[in-house]
Formats: structure tokens, sequence, C-alpha cells
């Protein structure tokens, strides 16, 4: 079993990973989520393992508008809980340290903590990406924000934990492959769907699923980019698609809306 993620080896996607299928598979890191993507597409790996939402710093916008654009489906979904760690080179002087290095939503949940510090915020594509860097540059007057798995992985030695700036910081990830999952009785769905511009469109959409007692789980709206203040909407809601009422619930939704495709069905994750 090969799975891509995005990020070098250590990230928290690869912890996703490896928590949704075991310790036995074999993880592909790439540069970006599209080669997440592309990678599923091509057959390189049989599955990509994507983030969509943070706790704290909400939607992965990038993963929504990739998932518009795909012919995969999600088969899946993890939440990992999230715990950062400021590394170091083994060889830095903590007192030293003027920058921190990591992905924007990393250094975006440690905020306080790095203007407490008054530290230099410095973006980088991932964060075990950006803790490999410090060792192999043999960077001494900077940290990274990553995870104690990633100090283990690399050598750095950790300078604080747990410094996000709230407690309970999940991320929530999503399983993409060429087919979704069959019911298991505790499922959710994943659609995408646009509406005509016209007064009501979204209440009598959402009807559809009030009227057969179906719980929406995430509604989230992206622009189509085709026509300005005009939106695509995102909707996860509880059941299979192979469900009757759930099945005559998109039927309904398909004779409301102006666009309707359904990323897939899949067993509903617990929370950590």
């Amino acid at each position: 079993m090969r799975v891509a993620f995005q990020g070098e080896k250590g990230a928290y996607s690869e912890e996703a990973v490896i928590q949704f299928f075991g310790e036995e598979v074999e993880t592909v890191p790439c540069r970006d989520l599209p080669t997440v993507f592309s990678s599923v597409e091509s057959g390189r790996v049989d599955y990509g393992v994507v983030p969509v939402e943070n706790s704290i710093e909400g939607s992965v916008n990038e993963t929504y508008d990739l998932l518009l654009t795909t012919g995969l489906k999600v088969s899946g979904e993890i939440y990992l809980e999230i715990h950062h760690s400021l590394l170091a080179h083994p060889e830095a002087d903590p007192r030293k340290i003027r920058r921190v290095y990591s992905h924007p939503q990393a250094l975006a949940q440690c905020r306080v903590y790095l203007l407490s510090r008054g530290y230099e915020a410095v973006p980088s594509y991932d964060t075990a990406g950006a803790a490999k860097m410090i060792m192999e540059e043999r960077v001494l007057d900077a940290a990274a924000i990553a995870s104690e798995r990633t100090a283990k992985l690399y050598g750095l030695k950790v300078i604080e934990r747990n410094i996000e700036d709230y407690g309970r910081n999940y991320t929530r990830f999503l399983v993409i492959g060429d087919k979704d999952a069959e019911p298991t009785g505790n499922d959710k769905t994943s659609i995408i769907f646009s509406l005509p511009h016209t007064p009501g469109s979204l209440y009598h959409a959402l009807e559809e699923f009030a009227s057969r007692m179906i719980n929406l789980t995430k509604i989230e709206s992206r622009p189509t980019k085709h026509r300005p203040f005009e939106y695509y909407f995102f909707v996860d809601f509880e059941g299979h698609r192979l469900e009757e009422r759930v099945r005559e619930a998109l039927e309904g939704l398909l004779g409301k809306s102006t666009f309707l495709k359904v990323l897939g069905s899949y067993p509903k994750a617990a929370m950590p």
C-alpha cells in the first residue's frame, strides 16, 4: 500500500496516514497538494491523505478547490490531535533564536506564543520540511515548529512542547482514491453543489436534508471563480449515498441545483 501526503517525512499529514492505514504503509512525500492529487490520479500511489480543516484556523481552501476539479473519491476521514513543539539544531543556543520557520497554518496556531517571545515567523511549505532545513543547513539562530516525532526523525532538540495557543487543536484529513467506501451504518457523505442566484435557493436546497432528518456536519462556500460573488457549496452530512433517504435527498437536490457532485461516502471517524 502506497499513500501520498503533502510534506516531508515526519509531517502531520504522514502521522494521519499512519493512523489510518497502520505502520506497514509506505508513505510517499509530495511537495504540494496538487502533487498528492496527481499522484493518486496517475496510479503512482494507491491513496492520498489531504488536510481539509483545522479546529482553530478553519478550512484548507486549496484542498476544497482541488476536490472540485478531481475525479477522485473521498473514501475515509481522520481526526489528528495536533501538538506543536519548538525545535532547534542540537548545537543552537535557545537564547539566540530570532526566527521560526513552519507551515503558515502551524505559525497561525502558535501566533500568541511567537509574539510573546518576539520571534519572527517565516512561512515554509511544510512543518517537517522546516525542521529538516534547520538540521541540514545547520541553522543556529532559527527554530522550526513541528511535531516531537519530527525532532526524533531528524535529530533536532526540543526547546519547548505544546506551544499551540489553544488546547484541543485537531486537523481533519480526507482519504482520496479511485472509489468510495461501502456502507457501514455509521457513515458520512461529502458533496459539492451550486445554485441559481435566486431568493431562497439555499434554503430550499437544504430543505431536502432537513425534511428527511439528515444531519449536516459541515457547510462551506467557495467562489466559483467564473462569475464574481457566486459560490460552490461543500456539504458533509451523516449517512451513505446508497441509503434510501440520502438517495432521495440527492435526487431532490439535483432538481434544485445547477451543479452537483458527490465526492464520496465513507465511515465516520471518531474524534481522538
